[in-house]
Order: structure tokens, then C-alpha cells, then sequence
């Protein structure tokens, strides 16, 4: 951000007072972060590109709740969060409806699985990774998400979060430690 262009507070507040092009500065500024929590959080592009679409509408609607004191990073990456965990709960209710589907019918439901033979080594390690990350328990993974892709400080993940930064810390910890022995279970040979 140089010099000229407004902080957050204040492209907030003129949003607030209905310019359209301080919201849409607002957007520009943060939609590539929102975009890679999304993506990391629910482990698809396409998806995450919708999330993105759907956290920038509920953000405009709850502006006016926005503290200015606070960074709008933190709070964008709360709705962030708040969206990928409804995402999570609609595909949970179509995963369900999908397998009560007829058995016929079933050869029409698209499987998600990357195809073995066309993937290259270093997508399948990535796809490995992302599923490491995405069964991770939300309080483990949000932390992890956050303190690691999206660089936040300890501070404003636990401002986003509501938790204190030794809590942080301590999830931060855990995510990690269970993130690698599950990447390494996976990668242990089949007896």
C-alpha cells in the first residue's frame, strides 16, 4: 500500500457512506487472501472462488459492524472461516443425498479424485497435503491456515479467532504435529 491509497478504516467508513469504489478497493486489496483461506480450507479452486463471491457479499451486508479498530484482515478472514464451515456443512447434506441416490443413478455423481495415472508426483504430494489439512479438526485447522498461509501474526489470528495467543500457539502445535503424522501414516508402505 502506498502512501496515497486510504487504510482499510477508511475505505471502510466510505463505504459505509456509499462509495461504491472504496468497497470495491476494499475487495481488491483483500480478495487474493480471502480466495487462498478459502482454497486451503476447502482444498478446491472453483469452490473457493465461490466462497470468495459469497464472504465479499456478507461482508458488504455487515459493514456497518465492522470495528475499525480492529484490522479488516482479521475480520474478513472470520467470515472467511464462517463460510468455508457452512460449505462444509452444505456438501456434508449433498454427500448425504448424493449416496441415497438410486444405485442405478450412481454412475452420474462425479467422483472428486484426481485420476492416479494423469497426475504428476508433485500433485498427488499436494493433494496429499490438502487432504492432510482438510481432515483436520476446524479448531487445529483454522489456526493453521491462518498463522501459515495467510502469514498473520499470532495476535490477529487470535483476534480473529476470539482466542488468546497462547492458544494460539498451543493449536499451532497440535495442528502441526497431527498434521505431520498423518502425512506421514500416508506415506508409509502398505503391508
Amino acid at each position: 500500500m502506498n502512501v496515497a491509497e486510504p487504510d482499510d478504516r477508511t475505505l471502510a467508513a466510505r463505504a459505509l457512506a456509499g462509495h461504491q469504489d472504496a468497497y470495491g478497493a476494499l475487495m481488491r486489496r483483500h480478495r487474493d487472501a480471502v480466495w487462498r483461506l478459502a482454497r486451503a480450507h476447502v482444498g478446491d479452486g472453483d469452490e473457493a472462488l465461490d466462497i470468495t463471491q459469497e464472504v465479499f457479499i456478507a461482508a458488504f451486508a455487515a459493514l456497518a459492524r465492522y470495528d475499525g479498530a480492529r484490522p479488516f484482515r482479521s475480520w474478513i478472514a472470520r467470515i472467511t472461516l464462517n463460510k468455508c464451515r457452512d460449505w462444509g456443512r452444505r456438501r456434508a447434506v449433498r454427500r448425504f443425498f448424493a449416496f441415497a441416490r438410486p444405485i442405478d443413478e450412481a454412475g452420474d455423481i462425479a467422483d472428486a479424485a484426481p485420476d492416479p495415472e494423469q497426475a504428476l508426483q508433485s500433485q498427488a504430494a499436494l493433494v496429499r497435503i490438502n487432504a492432510a489439512i482438510a481432515a483436520l479438526p476446524a479448531a487445529l485447522k483454522d489456526v493453521l491456515l491462518l498463522r501459515t498461509i495467510e502469514a498473520m501474526s499470532q495476535a490477529d489470528t487470535a483476534a480473529a479467532l476470539g482466542l488468546t495467543e497462547k492458544a494460539v500457539e498451543t493449536r499451532l502445535y497440535r495442528a502441526r504435529a497431527k498434521l505431520s503424522e498423518s502425512l506421514r501414516d500416508d506415506a508409509a508402505p502398505r503391508v
